[in-house]
């Protein structure tokens, strides 16, 4: 009989397509790794994975099968899950995603809070890209995810908790006396954003109504962080979200911050989940703590946003 084990072993090498890599992933040797998995094919009677000394692919077949088994490994975590909840509240151990241009201004703001009420919480934080926290909310590596939202989360279930504005960042020598702008206001001023890739590149550019060929594309950044130094530079200007504001001043007060005057919010932060996801309620307690953060630390230049 198959057993959870080498579920458990096909799924990590599945993970690292090599198997000393899967083996120190289950804290196991090589030999007992690729043991159990030889035997699991014997039993299903096909090849999950092809091997050779250089590399490891996965089959036509064993793709089916490694689905089925991220489908066994979430209803697994979900059954386990049941006997966690009746315990109090948020006192087992959960994984949260979160995208860059969030977990930095976000966690600090609620995080001291969520450990105050649940000093239980095991609470694993994973900070990535949105496609990639999809994927690993779908298939069972992360309990939920927060995104900022419009974004295609694949029929997973989102919880809006925040919305928010975009505030135009420029330096207080190049004598802009704005407090809001608009979109034509800021058309001509060497606008610098994140990368490709990242979603609030294109939450400020549908907000701002521009296209990517009128910003400045010599700056391929990943960093809000590094978006604010080359303004402090002179190099440019910038516009970041409303919960940002606090951190990324802070440190640079020859640098000024105005209001973008365009219908919002300019975008959505939301809590994501699987359907099926058996920890809904303690998501919704996760989500409360985070309101109350927020409505307590959201600098008061800031425009209030609406809550969800």
């Amino acid at each position: 009989m198959i057993s959870l084990k080498q579920i458990h072993y096909i799924l990590a090498l599945e993970k690292t397509l090599h198997f000393k890599k899967a083996a120190d992933l289950c804290s196991v040797s090589q030999s007992a790794l690729s043991t159990a998995i030889t035997e699991m094919e014997k039993q299903l009677g096909f090849q999950i994975f092809e091997r050779d000394n250089k590399k490891v692919l996965i089959t036509s077949l064993g793709r089916q099968c490694l689905d089925k088994a991220h489908h066994i490994k979430i209803q697994m975590n979900d059954l386990y899950l049941l006997g966690q909840i009746q315990k109090k509240p948020l006192s087992y151990p959960m994984s949260l995603g979160i995208i860059p241009t969030i977990g930095p201004y976000l966690l600090p703001k609620t995080l001291p809070a969520v450990r105050h009420t649940y000093p239980d919480l095991k609470l694993r934080i994973v900070e990535a890209p949105s496609r990639p926290l999809i994927d690993m909310v779908k298939n069972g590596e992360l309990d939920t995810a927060i995104l900022a939202l419009p974004y295609d989360t694949e029929k997973l279930l989102t919880f809006k908790f925040w919305q928010e504005d975009f505030y135009w960042i420029s330096h207080k020598e190049d004598n802009h006396s704005f407090t809001e702008i608009t979109h034509d206001d800021i058309k001509y001023s060497n606008i610098m954003l994140l990368q490709e890739g990242h979603c609030l590149k294109d939450h400020i550019l549908a907000a701002c109504r521009l296209q990517a060929s009128e910003t400045d594309n010599s700056l391929a950044s990943t960093s809000l962080h590094t978006l604010i130094q080359m303004v402090a530079g002179r190099m440019g200007t910038t516009l970041i979200p409303a919960m940002a504001l606090d951190q990324l001043l802070i440190y640079n007060p020859e640098l000024q911050a105005a209001h973008l005057k365009e219908p919002g919010p300019h975008r959505s932060i939301a809590f994501l989940t699987r359907p099926n996801y058996t920890g809904m309620h303690h998501i919704e307690l996760l989500m409360q703590i985070f309101r109350q953060q927020l409505n307590k630390t959201l600098p008061k230049d800031a425009k209030q946003p609406k809550l969800c």
